[in-house]
């Protein structure tokens, strides 16, 4: 983690979804046109339900002190690596809240 980036949020249909680091706003909104990214959070559920469905809005926000904090928390537990980290704001089914995940 770096003081350089700043911690964002997606909100899918409203509902505060995962927060990650990104250099800016417009860095951030990329990701969610990302195509692994729709179909990581169309194949992970919460309580039975994809977080994702197609037609179903992402938003991108500056993350909120409460979800900069789980995202802080998360990465001092995380192992280094240059891997994008994406801590999750809901439960996931088969882990626990706040898991964090890191992709390429």
């Amino acid at each position: 983690m770096s003081s350089t980036l700043g911690v964002f949020a997606v909100d899918i249909d409203g509902k505060p979804t995962m927060a990650f680091e990104a250099k800016n706003f417009r860095e951030a909104s990329e990701l969610c046109r990302e195509d692994w990214l729709r179909a990581d959070l169309r194949a992970l559920t919460s309580n039975g339900i994809p977080l994702w469905i197609a037609g179903a809005k992402l938003t991108v926000r500056k993350a909120a002190e409460s979800e900069s904090q789980v995202y802080r928390d998360a990465g001092r537990e995380a192992q280094a690596s240059d891997d994008l980290l994406l801590v999750y704001l809901v439960e996931l089914d088969g882990s626990g809240p706040s898991d964090e995940h890191a992709t390429d």
